[in-house]
């Protein structure tokens, strides 16, 4: 009895000294926390702890994320419609309307509606990802529950540990990624990988931790030399450095680098107040250090489709390791940080509002749509997310210079129906980077992609070579129409 009083008093305390909230803000908080305690009263986790710390530490990830009140309340409730007798009506009548739409959007569906548990899983991770449609706060509070299961992931039973960072890779570091949370995608990508590949992430580990310290004295240096140069310029500035994540690492290791080879292996992080400081930085900083020409990337000029801006370049640092340095404002940082949630505002109703409209603006918005439009089944629905939305992505261009970003594998016949529909139904010819080439010609990153639409056409092409779901669906209507 004495262990909850502690953990009640502790977060009470936590939510009454935080400034950010208002008092009425803070009530209903603890509101959520009394209810929550009492629901789960008789629960316990695998570790025997009282089940309570777990939608406390869901619930403390979103006040590090600045969650406004209503994404708190439901954090601490996300499991008493699944494990509870608790209604969503009832949620609704204690609390509002708002706050049992996200627990509802967090609880799984009952395994008696399906007829196996595959059939169960597959709709309940579309439940997950078409929940950002609705409100992009269900999928933030379920990465906070995911990330907090992935932390107490060594009290399941070993099958138990594979299944679940299994599905942590396929799904949430995923989502993770899609929202913007990078530093949620970075830990849950390492916890995933201490449970699937434990020998590669010791391995990986140790060899990381012994070079630290050398590493960070180079960053070091680079950051005062760097800061004395910007200074001299009268530019206030911020340095950060960083050395890649476990996962990062494994990565670029089965991609065929070694260590001393990943051009992103050390970084530093560069902040200043405006844009034309950042273009007099990245001057500044390849007067200091000499850049790697073809690492060099502006997603200030053009930004990704989720809103990430900042000036990329890859420069020889000390003892001439390479060093990726990027380069942005404060608030461009915000973003890349916390993606969607980044200057959450604290009023409920303002949040959904604002974060509904920047997700409106990320080009992949649209994409989801369609696909939870075009794909009836779950398993299609998924399948398609997966190598549309969820893959590796490709940055080409059209002919005026304007960045197209495609998943990795499409085809000219893509990038023509992302362009328009015009495009993509009259194409009869394509050239990339001035030569010609073939509708299933799978795109690079940096080609440049000339569409024609007059003349005979080429032989038509292999639709199993499409990767959009834009495209696949316009096939279809073509078919049609015939």
């Amino acid at each position: 009895m004495e262990y909850l009083d502690r953990i009640r008093n502790d977060y009470l305390k936590l939510v009454s000294e935080n400034k950010k909230y208002s008092e009425s803000d803070k009530e209903k908080i603890t509101k959520a926390y009394l209810l929550a305690e009492k629901m789960h009263e008789c629960q316990f986790r695998k570790n025997n702890d009282p089940y309570i710390i777990h939608p406390v530490e869901v619930s403390k990830i979103l006040l590090s994320l600045n969650a406004d009140s209503d994404t708190i309340c439901a954090g601490l409730l996300h499991d008493t419609i699944e494990d509870t007798s608790i209604t969503k009506d009832e949620i609704a009548y204690q609390f509002n309307d708002t706050i049992a739409e996200l627990v509802d959007g967090v609880t799984k569906m009952r395994r008696i509606n399906f007829e196996s548990k595959r059939e169960q899983n597959l709709a309940n991770t579309r439940k997950i990802i078409t929940g950002i449609i609705t409100d992009v706060r269900i999928i933030i509070i379920k990465l906070a529950d995911r990330l907090h299961n992935m932390r107490t992931l060594e009290f399941m039973r070993p099958e138990k540990q594979t299944e679940i960072a299994l599905e942590t890779m396929e799904i949430f570091v995923p989502l993770a990624n899609y929202v913007g949370t990078y530093w949620i995608k970075n830990e849950l990508e390492d916890l995933s990988l201490y449970y699937l590949k434990n020998d590669v992430y010791q391995q990986i580990s140790e060899v990381r931790h012994r070079q630290e310290v050398g590493f960070n004295y180079l960053l070091d240096e680079m950051k005062y030399n760097i800061n004395k140069e910007l200074l001299y310029y009268d530019i206030e500035n911020e340095i950060y450095s960083k050395i890649k994540n476990i996962y990062g690492i494994y990565k670029r290791q089965n991609e065929g680098y070694e260590l001393e080879d990943m051009h992103d292996l050390l970084s530093l992080k560069i902040i200043v107040k405006n844009i034309p400081n950042c273009y007099r930085t990245l001057g500044l900083v390849h007067k200091i250090y000499l850049p790697l020409d073809y690492k060099f990337k502006d997603y200030i000029c053009k930004e990704k489709s989720n809103m990430y801006r900042s000036l990329h370049t890859t420069v020889y640092g000390e003892s001439d390791k390479l060093v990726q340095t990027r380069i942005r404002t404060k608030e461009m940082d915000e973003i890349a940080l916390n993606g969607l949630t980044a200057n959450w505002n604290l009023d409920s109703e303002i949040a959904r509002k604002e974060m509904k409209e920047r997700f409106m603006h990320f080009k992949s918005y649209t994409t989801l749509k369609e696909i939870d439009e075009m794909f009836r089944t779950n398993d299609e629905f998924i399948s398609q997310v997966r190598s549309e939305i969820f893959s590796d992505k490709i940055y080409v261009y059209t002919p005026k210079g304007e960045m197209i970003e495609l998943p990795l594998g499409s085809t000219p016949v893509d990038f023509a129906y992302q362009i328009h529909s015009y495009l993509g139904d009259n194409i009869t010819d394509v050239k990339v980077n001035d030569k010609r080439v073939k509708f299933d010609y799978q795109l690079k990153t940096g080609d440049r992609v000339f569409i024609y639409t007059e003349g005979l056409p080429q032989d038509f092409y292999n639709e199993e070579s499409l990767m959009t779901a834009r495209a696949k669906r316009k096939i279809k209507e073509k078919k049609k129409d015939k």
